[in-house]
């Protein structure tokens, strides 16, 4: 019943749209409503310009996020890499406007907030940009190895990449929310001790937890992942 159905407000992953985590609508024997965010840029909303910038982009989703999670009172944020960032500073933004609803936080294939990426692929020309992207990611998404959709769809991976790799968080103080960090346990791109890095963001219960996989294991292992989130 959806009394006993934990709601799950979901951000999607640089490059990627509200259609990845629609599939999970579908994973049997789990107790997770999961309520997808489309970004500007992308499937149905193809035609708007996408967001450049994540703080600004948390505050025009916010109200999104509090619209969809109307009829729920507590719901839980989930993101992965960009849609990790995405989730934390949505959450400090709902604190801002004093909107209760937010019970948990989950971020995933991310390190905390304050640790910015090394090696970048703002700037590289398209080639090396998919290159630089697909070693970031562990795998290469076969859209862009057909030249049409690549010219479509690079100009959003651009756009994603760029708000990540320019991010600096809005603020140092700690939200009053439990945390849980989830990682691949073989991401290459992102190590444990940079997965644990989001304990210093909440004066609440942290867990890290891993699951089979590298840094695109939720691609797999969705099952596993909603039993997690059903069992916080």
């Amino acid at each position: 019943m959806l009394s006993h159905t934990f709601p799950l407000v979901c951000l999607p992953f640089a490059g990627s749209g509200a259609g990845f985590y629609r599939a999970w609508t579908e994973v049997q024997g789990q107790d997770v409503k999961v309520l997808p965010v489309q970004l500007p840029g992308r499937e149905e909303l193809f035609l708007d310009a996408p967001f450049t910038d994540a703080i600004d982009t948390a505050k025009q989703l916010a109200p999104q996020v509090v619209e969809i999670t109307t009829e729920f009172p507590a719901f839980g944020l989930f993101g992965h890499s960009l849609g990790a960032v995405l989730c934390y500073e949505i959450a400090r933004e709902l604190k801002r406007i004093g909107h209760p609803g937010l019970t948990h936080l989950y971020v995933s294939g991310s390190p905390g907030p304050w640790n910015g990426r090394d090696s970048r692929a703002t700037g590289l020309n398209d080639d090396e940009f998919v290159e630089r992207v697909q070693e970031f990611a562990g795998y290469r998404h076969a859209a862009f190895d057909n030249p049409d959709l690549r010219e479509l769809l690079l100009p959003v991976l651009r756009a994603d990449v760029a708000m990540h790799e320019n991010y600096k968080p809005s603020s140092n103080e700690p939200l009053g929310v439990p945390v849980t960090s989830l990682r691949g346990e073989d991401d290459a791109l992102v190590s444990k001790e940079h997965a644990q890095q989001w304990g210093e963001i909440t004066r609440d219960e942290f867990r890290y937890v891993e699951l089979p996989g590298g840094h695109m294991y939720l691609a797999e292992s969705a099952e596993a992942l909603l039993r997690i989130v059903a069992g916080s």
